[in-house]
């Protein structure tokens, strides 16, 4: 089982500040609560900053003189600190949360707003699972670094200043003993800083893997179990969830090496004010007050480092993240946007297919200089083998992929030209594998559009005999559907979709090949069912039961991507070539060549 996923790598170098900044456009709506938590983790830091001198004057000043009251005085001191730097932290928490999780809706609805338009090449060159991790574990981590990351940084070093403010203020020279130590901090964290960068990149990357795998055995389960491809599949995943693990642990093992080094400086740091500090109080020139508080301070010093190095943790996963998310958001749609596009408020002509030449793949085209007309109301079958491209000629109508070369015109305008929405909207199509989403009946009839009725929803099932199957079940047109609507019979799903079809009255109806995979029965209800559908409407069918075709308009015989014939099912038959011999080989199972 070959495994595909969408690694969203950048090349090169890649620049923190510039995915900040991008970063910084989502946060701007929330500035004003950010800047608020910027001054409650100022006033944090002050009040984390008033503990340790209190130390100093209770050991310096209060218990030598035995003052009891103004021990006292300090312990309330004290625990009204504590008090007030838990509400206050508590404040910053919720205003930070709440800022994370609106940038995290903010950035998913912005993801899944650019999927949308994306063309369906996109789609054929990426895994769901490799995408549905942007939207979900990609974000997370970003909504970690907002809520955890950047301004939880900014009081960590509110807090390093102010401690190096008030050790300096203290004893200037003990303080820049304590300071010794920062260039090996530094030292030690830019040694780290590209591994861990690295590894991350590869974290965010087999979590896709991971995703990707998961979704494609478990919406193929059946043929999973049906080939007996469980121990060979628990291999393959085995594979990827060992990759997964090994990075993690890299990661994990470079974090096991940086933190006790910086408490190792921590502790040198330590002994270096009790050596000097303890060398000042026996010469008198530094009390013990002061050399209790500097103890008190360094330790306070290493726990925003520390705390740093967590957060320098979030920071590279998050920049990871950012970049697969800026990456598919900077991934170009396919598109051709036109300046000022047309909107079709009606199909009034014609379609038409001009010199049309298409590939999915570059020097592979499927299509080669295919030309041909649909009027306003004709019906027009497309026929041929297997890889002809019928289906092509679809997409390019519904503009699922971009045209190339040569042009369709709608009404005479190049539909490039056209707002493709207005154009969809004007135009109907019923898939050979009808997709139904999660929800009621009633819901996939209307697709969420409120102008459709309940009873206009009703009618449109009534007359492509979809009614009669949903009045039998248990909440009839509010029966809930499963996943792909996997409760429903392969008919059922099928008249549901052409329910859906006539439901929003489109001007132009496309059938692709949309009874292929039913029994007589359900066929004979399609096939009535696709008359009603198609009275009063221009349609393009495809088929591979040329019964369903013989009363159209003007049948289009493809083959190897060019046109092989064009004409009406008796003209076809007196030409005596490929359609002729395709209605040989259905009806009396002639199995001579037909190429």
């Amino acid at each position: 089982m070959k495994l595909h996923h969408y690694e969203g790598q950048t090349a090169g170098k890649v620049y923190d500040w510039q995915l900040i900044k991008r970063l910084s456009k989502y946060l701007s709506p929330y500035k004003y609560y950010i800047l608020l938590s910027i001054v409650l983790l100022f006033l944090v830091s002050l009040l984390g900053l008033i503990g340790p001198y209190l130390t100093k004057i209770a050991i310096d000043e209060y218990i030598p003189h035995k003052n009891i009251a103004g021990l006292n005085r300090l312990a309330l001191i004290f625990i009204g600190i504590l008090l007030l730097q838990f509400a206050i932290r508590y404040a910053h928490i919720q205003l930070m949360q709440y800022t994370g999780q609106s940038v995290m809706l903010d950035l998913r609805m912005r993801l899944f707003e650019r999927l949308q338009h994306m063309s369906l090449s996109f789609f054929d060159s990426q895994s769901v699972g490799g995408i549905m991790s942007r939207l979900i574990s990609d974000i997370e981590v970003l909504n970690e670094m907002v809520s955890s990351g950047i301004v939880s940084i900014m009081g960590d070093l509110f807090m390093l200043l102010g401690i190096m403010s008030v050790l300096m203020w203290m004893n200037l020279k003990l303080a820049l003993v304590v300071f010794s130590v920062i260039p090996l901090i530094f030292y030690v964290t830019l040694s780290f800083r590209h591994k861990v960068r690295t590894s991350f990149r590869q974290i965010r990357r087999y979590i896709a893997k991971i995703n990707t795998y998961l979704q494609e055995n478990i919406s193929g389960m059946s043929i999973v179990q049906a080939f007996c491809r469980e121990e060979k599949n628990l291999s393959e995943f085995k594979k990827i969830n060992a990759d997964y693990l090994n990075s993690y642990l890299k990661t994990i093992l470079y974090y096991a090496v940086f933190f006790p080094i910086i408490e190792v400086i921590s502790a040198l740091a330590l002994a270096l004010i009790i050596w000097y500090g303890g060398a000042q109080i026996v010469q008198g020139t530094l009390s013990f007050g002061i050399l209790v508080a500097f103890i008190e301070y360094a330790q306070r010093f290493f726990r925003p480092i520390n705390d740093l190095s967590e957060k320098y943790n979030i920071l590279q996963s998050a920049m990871a993240a950012a970049e697969r998310v800026f990456n598919l958001l900077d991934t170009d749609t396919g598109f051709i946007s036109a300046d000022n596009p047309k909107s079709i408020d009606n199909f009034a002509k014609q379609i038409e297919f001009k010199n049309v030449c298409f590939a999915y793949k570059k020097d592979e085209q499927v299509l080669k200089d295919i030309s041909f007309k649909v009027d306003k109301g004709q019906k027009v079958a497309l026929v041929g083998f297997t890889g002809s491209g019928k289906t092509s000629i679809i997409n390019l109508l519904m503009r699922f992929y971009e045209l190339k070369t040569g042009s369709i015109l709608i009404d005479g305008h190049d539909i490039r030209n056209i707002n493709i929405q207005s154009w969809r909207n004007r135009i109907s199509l019923v898939l050979q594998e009808p997709f139904l989403f999660s929800g009621t009946i009633l819901d996939n009839i209307r697709l969420g559009d409120e102008n459709i009725s309940e009873m206009q929803a009703q009618d449109a099932a009534v007359r492509v005999n979809a009614h009669q199957f949903i009045e039998q079940l248990p909440l009839k047109y509010l029966e809930p559907i499963e996943e792909g609507g996997a409760n429903l019979s392969v008919g059922q799903r099928q008249l549901i979709a052409f329910a859906r079809a006539l439901a929003f009255n489109p001007e132009a109806l496309i059938l692709d090949e949309a009874t292929s995979n039913v029994d007589s029965h359900t066929e004979a209800l399609i096939e009535d069912a696709v008359e009603k559908l198609m009275q009063g409407r221009t349609a393009i069918i495809i088929a591979h039961r040329l019964s369903t075709i013989q009363n159209v308009d003007k049948i289009i015989v493809l083959d190897k991507g060019k046109i092989a014939e064009e004409g009406s099912h008796e003209e076809l038959l007196v030409k005596g070539g490929i359609y002729s011999c395709l209605y040989e080989l259905q009806f009396n199972g002639n199995l001579q060549e037909c190429r």
